[in-house]
């Protein structure tokens, strides 16, 4: 199903599409960007089906899109209206979060103006006792981790984190050895970067609107992401020392060993994916590689970890965190998506190793067969 809506206020054009319901609900988030179109949005609900179904969630896959700029003033009122005109699905069908351009906070203040609670409305109206599952909801989102973050912020990013290192471990690799190019810095490809870090990878360049950073040597993430702005943009006045500022273009060429696109969709295209030098793409973007040029990389020998595998923690946190099945205890739901990312990861490496079918193929095979669902979903 696609609906569009057109903002007569200020030209703004948004999309709904619907790729599958599963008990009634459909899960996706929603973005804001300048350019973004119809086939966009088709191409991101194609994926949060497939990410639903890989991960046995028991609900189908949506997405919503805005045609208009997130810097603008006037975007959180554009927000406000398309999800106005939205709400009979935001109310009984469509479970959306966060996305491009769309910061979570902001969202669920939109929802809270529009007396629908939190962007899980559609899903938490199922509880026997909806206020007792929004407060569990809004105590797992805001729970604090190392960094002085909140766990709905971060569990996304640590999900592409350990698929990285569950890729460098496939090919016998240790953390210490192995370097990182992400394109992002904003919620996901910033939380990515700071777990790699963590962990001990070489995270040597990053990029985000303004440019590229480099450093040999591995840049000093948590240093990095301390000067982000609000849309993930990096204040260059106060950079460390010892950083290489390069064109934002550079990113995609980097020298490393594994390279997340973690920003915008159809970041790596026929044209560029040529410049690619990385042993494995993993896509914290959604939809971040073209058809083509996944064709293009994998003849070169270089695979791609499809978005809805990669970067799909966050939506299976989310309905881990609905369904109950974890809370507010971090390390409860690091544990659990680490173990799964690991699993899955290694399973698609092996299958590209050895039989030579590509990660995207794998993954799709899995999507097809998805856990049957009961319906109606129960909501504890």
């Amino acid at each position: 199903m696609r609906l569009q809506w057109n903002d007569s206020a200020t030209g703004a054009i948004g999309y709904l599409v619907v790729h599958t319901l599963r008990s009634g609900l459909a899960t996706g988030g929603t973005r804001m960007r300048a350019g973004c179109t119809l086939s966009e949005v088709e191409d991101l609900a194609r994926g949060m089906a497939n990410k639903t179904a890989t991960f046995d969630l028991p609900v189908g896959g949506a997405k919503g899109g805005i045609d208009f700029d997130p810097k603008d003033p006037r975007a959180v009122e554009v927000l406000e209206r398309f999800c106005e005109a939205m709400r009979p699905w935001l109310d009984r069908h469509w479970v959306t979060a966060e996305d491009l351009g769309v910061p979570q906070h902001l969202i669920d203040e939109v929802f809270g103006r529009l007396g629908l609670g939190q962007s899980f409305h559609a899903a938490i109206g199922r509880s026997d006792d909806p206020a007792a599952t929004l407060a569990r909801v809004r105590a797992g989102l805001k729970a604090e981790v190392e960094g002085g973050f909140e766990l709905g912020d971060v569990i996304g990013g640590y999900g592409v984190a350990h698929s990285c290192l569950a890729a460098a471990v496939s090919w016998g690799q240790v953390p210490s050895e192995t370097t990182v190019a992400i394109q992002g810095v904003g919620t996901m490809g910033g939380s990515a970067a700071y777990y790699l870090h963590e962990a001990g990878m070489k995270v040597t360049t990053v990029a985000d609107a303004a440019g590229t950073l480099y450093s040999a040597d591995g840049l000093d993430v948590p240093a990095l992401l301390a000067l982000r702005d609000g849309y993930g943009e990096i204040d260059r006045s106060r950079l460390p020392d010892g950083v290489e500022q390069l064109p934002r273009a550079a990113i995609l060429s980097a020298d490393a060993d594994i390279l997340v696109p973690a920003a915008i969709s159809y970041a790596i295209t026929p044209d560029n994916s040529y410049d690619v030098r990385a042993r494995v793409v993993v896509e914290a973007a959604n939809a971040a590689t073209t058809p083509e040029a996944e064709a293009m990389l994998a003849a070169r020998g270089i695979p791609v970890l499809p978005d809805f595998v990669a970067n799909a923690g966050a939506v299976a946190w989310a309905w881990w965190l609905l369904l109950g099945q974890v809370d507010d205890a971090p390390d409860t739901s690091f544990d659990r998506l680490r173990t799964v990312m690991h699993t899955k990861v290694a399973q698609l490496m092996a299958a590209w190793t050895e039989e030579g079918v590509t990660p995207r193929e794998t993954g799709h095979r899995w999507a097809d067969e998805p856990a049957p669902t009961v319906s109606p979903v129960v909501i504890p």
